[in-house]
């Protein structure tokens, strides 16, 4: 799969989850599946993988050093757990979730790669992301910058040999939606009707308006790289 091929992957998640209630997972398993299939078939019939969308519709637990975790992921190699990948998907009210988001990728790399097994990280960004009210009304519109990266780029330049809160590698795909009116869309519903009336005709594209100076840990919007450098890391243990 290359870039275009995973932005499609991309549309067609977004399109499910506009299609079905936010905490359905109908969107995971397009996503998470397709992910999957292309490292499965990269890594070739002596490794397992375990996710939504592959096999048996199933994600893996792995242990780690404090509890068990259930990954978006598992790679097994001779029944083996050796790897896992965690993937993130944000839809909206980035601002409000991102330090949570950060803090949650931190520990669960902690207590997987604490215990000697290896975790990656799929981080997906649309550059403009409606903040919803509890009512479902929009009330601004979040623009992702430099600035709202900025903790991940501290985190790209770690020793991942020498942290364990820092996953192997991660991948930051920033993404960009086709423009729409901001001030005639008020709403999650017409939010969804706006891009469901449209969804032929979406057109995602890899936003080109961030960056900055990452580290070996971190790959921004190339997911080409980021799964041919995984593929290789997990082929040398």
């Amino acid at each position: 799969m290359d870039n275009n091929q995973f932005l499609k992957e991309i549309k067609k998640s977004f399109i499910v989850f506009l299609k079905t209630h936010s905490r359905s997972n109908k969107k995971l398993i397009v996503l998470h599946g397709s992910i999957a299939s292309d490292i499965k078939n990269k890594l070739g019939h002596e490794y397992g993988v375990k996710s939504l969308g592959v096999e048996n519709n199933k994600e893996g637990r792995m242990q780690g050093r404090y509890m068990e975790k259930t990954v978006d992921i598992l790679i097994s190699k001779n029944n083996k757990d050796i790897a896992g990948i965690g993937i993130k998907f944000v839809m909206n009210n980035y601002s409000q979730n991102s330090n949570n988001y950060f803090e949650n990728m931190l520990g669960e790399t902690a207590n997987i790669r604490s215990n000697n097994k290896d975790y990656f990280q799929i981080l997906i960004l649309p550059e403009d992301l409606p903040y919803y009210n509890n009512k479902g009304k929009i009330i601004k519109w979040e623009k992702i910058t430099s600035h709202n990266i900025s903790k991940y780029i501290v985190l790209s330049e770690d020793d991942a040999a020498k942290y364990f809160h820092t996953p192997v590698k991660t991948l930051l795909f920033i993404i960009r939606f086709p423009k729409c009116d901001h001030n005639s869309i008020a709403s999650k519903t017409a939010y969804k009707k706006y891009y469901l009336s449209r969804s032929s005709n979406i057109n995602m594209r890899i936003s080109d308006k961030i960056a900055g100076e990452f580290g070996r840990a971190m790959i921004l919007n190339d997911y080409e790289t980021f799964i041919d450098k995984i593929i290789h890391y997990i082929k040398s243990i």
